[in-house]
């Protein structure tokens, strides 16, 4: 993979604190092209193409609707790799685990702009359609219907991002899933200090005079630098950060190694594009519109969701079969990359399956 996802950082800092029950399976991979897919924008892409990790076999009823496919859309600047990882797949999709791949069927798109599917580091570069999240679902649901042939889904899952998609997903298509579990976002407009943050990281960008209007030659690695500052405050956990780093040499250790890797990988217009994404999100004014079971969940030390802002609470009430969790910090949370953690929430998860 290119890209280091931005909501698996803090599970880079703590990789081995939560453990996991058995190896992960593997999965399949392939590729979905679309021809002329049309942006909210009004640009068009002749080809894209949409890749995608693959678990199981479809089930279909007398009827013909699939009847145990899973869903699980990844974050910012992340790929449907990052649920390959021990920590997710082989806690959850291993034989007699809560999504057994012998039982369910379990996609895991790359979406346009992230991992292998089209995004412009493939070599247009800014001429790439700027695409937002809209956009992204619309891509999703093709990949299903057309491409997979899957016109139900069993379960919908989403982490940051694939969150936010997530409610998209439930309003858009209210009926094609029977539960949808969310995990660390919050279903209103990006205002704010999520707002300011990405802000600061797109600025931190342009603003570099290598960028050349995303026509560099090289990496802009001075507004990349500024911009995985932001990263890595925002999606850690002060706690944790504190007990692994816990004096000054080991801090500053880290911090280097951190970056060094970080800015091996990533594409500052692939970086640039995932971040604008979320400028038109916003799907408070049609919560009431979703049907499916929703099981929603955040973490206490989440620094992009904070608690204190009530917000999930609030929202959460819109929902006519909706239930929010709101986790509490312990040693085994890790900020925003708890929900890449499902040793921690598979409870609800279990409790959400059970319920439908």
């Amino acid at each position: 993979m290119r890209h280091a996802p931005i909501e698996i950082l803090a599970l880079a800092l703590v990789f081995s604190a939560v453990g996991f029950s058995q190896e992960a399976p593997k999965p399949a991979e392939g590729d979905f092209v679309v021809h002329d897919f049309h942006f909210h924008s009004g640009e068009v892409l002749p080809e894209m193409r949409l890749h995608y990790s693959t678990y199981g076999k479809p089930v279909t009823d007398s009827a013909g609707r699939v009847t145990n496919a899973v869903m699980v859309l990844h974050g910012t600047t992340g790929s449907g790799q990052n649920f390959t990882r021990p920590n997710f797949a082989g806690v959850l999709f291993g034989a007699g685990q809560l999504l057994d791949a012998s039982r369910y069927y379990i996609i895991l798109p790359d979406s346009v702009g992230h991992g292998h599917s089209s995004k412009p580091s493939d070599g247009m570069h800014a001429h790439f359609p700027h695409y937002e999240y809209d956009d992204m679902v619309a891509a999703q649901h093709l990949l299903l219907t057309e491409g997979l042939k899957v016109n139900h889904l069993r379960l919908l899952m989403g982490t940051s991002m694939g969150c936010m998609h997530s409610f998209i997903w439930a309003e858009t298509y209210s009926d094609f899933m029977d539960a949808v579990m969310p995990l660390a976002c919050l279903p209103v407009q990006i205002a704010g200090r999520n707002r300011m943050m990405r802000k600061m990281v797109m600025d931190s960008i342009t603003s570099d005079p290598a960028y050349m209007s995303g026509e560099y030659k090289e990496e802009p690695l001075a507004g990349l630098r500024s911009a995985w500052n932001v990263f890595l405050i925002l999606t850690s956990s002060p706690l944790q950060m504190q007990k692994d780093f816990p004096t000054r040499d080991q801090a500053d250790a880290f911090l280097e190694r951190f970056m060094k890797e970080q800015l091996s990988k990533v594409d500052a217009n692939d970086t640039l594009y995932a971040f604008d994404a979320s400028r038109n999100y916003d799907p408070s004014p049609k919560l009431g519109l979703i049907h499916a079971k929703v099981m929603f969940v955040n973490s206490a030390d989440d620094l992009i969701n904070p608690p204190e802002l009530g917000i999930a609470e609030r929202e959460i009430k819109k929902v006519k079969n909706g239930k929010f969790v709101l986790l509490p910090i312990t040693d085994e949370t890790r900020g925003h990359g708890t929900h890449s953690l499902p040793a921690i929430w598979k409870g609800y998860l279990a409790e959400l399956l059970a319920e439908n």
